[in-house]
């Protein structure tokens, strides 16, 4: 399922329009990635929880010619499904 058939399901199953439902959709992730870029955490119990998480540099291989090369160190993302979500999908 991408974007827009979210957005449709989503319209159809609260009987708003598609571009209402459009918008919330993106404040909500808008409002998720500024709390994660500010190192919060953000759960939404029982679905899921969104943290910001560190990669350490390390040292890695190029494939192509086998030389090591330093990878640096990450920002990364961290989504934990809830235990409903888990649920949904036995």
């Amino acid at each position: 399922m991408n974007k827009s058939e979210l957005v449709a399901a989503v319209a159809k199953h609260t009987g708003e329009s598609q571009a209402a439902v459009g918008r919330v959709i993106d404040a909500m992730f808008d409002t998720i990635g500024a709390s994660i870029k500010k190192g919060d955490k953000v759960t939404i119990p029982g679905y899921l929880s969104v943290e910001k998480g560190h990669r350490a540099a390390r040292t890695g291989r190029n494939p192509q010619t086998g030389a090591t090369i330093q990878i640096a160190a990450a920002a990364t993302v961290k989504v934990s499904a809830g235990s409903k979500l888990k649920a949904a999908v036995k």
